[in-house]
């Protein structure tokens, strides 16, 4: 699927993450992302593969084009879900091997 700089922008602006977090988490420059979302440049498509792995991991489900619209995004899960599974992320400790 596709991805341009209003797509880009949009999913940001569903799951309420600031364009430092998103640029952070997918390894860009904050600078470099904003001129995408503003359609002033193009990432190769390195950068756009962690940039959608960022903003999915933020709840953003990419919906590709076909015949009854174009491209669009939407929210897969609530901010409080969104908030809950990435606390739970991680508990537990370490994995271990078991001896039962």
């Amino acid at each position: 699927m596709n991805m341009n700089g209003p797509l880009a922008r949009a999913a940001r602006a569903l799951i309420q993450w600031p364009r430092s977090h998103v640029a952070k988490i997918a390894g860009l420059e904050e600078e470099a992302l904003a001129q995408f979302e503003a359609g002033a440049s193009v990432f190769a498509a390195s950068d756009l593969t962690r940039l959608r792995d960022a903003l999915e991991r933020g709840g953003a489900v990419f919906i590709g084009e076909d015949n009854s619209g174009g491209l669009g995004v939407r929210l897969k899960f609530n901010a409080k879900d969104v908030r809950a599974i990435n606390r739970m992320e991680g508990e537990g400790g370490p994995v271990g091997t078991d001896d039962v």
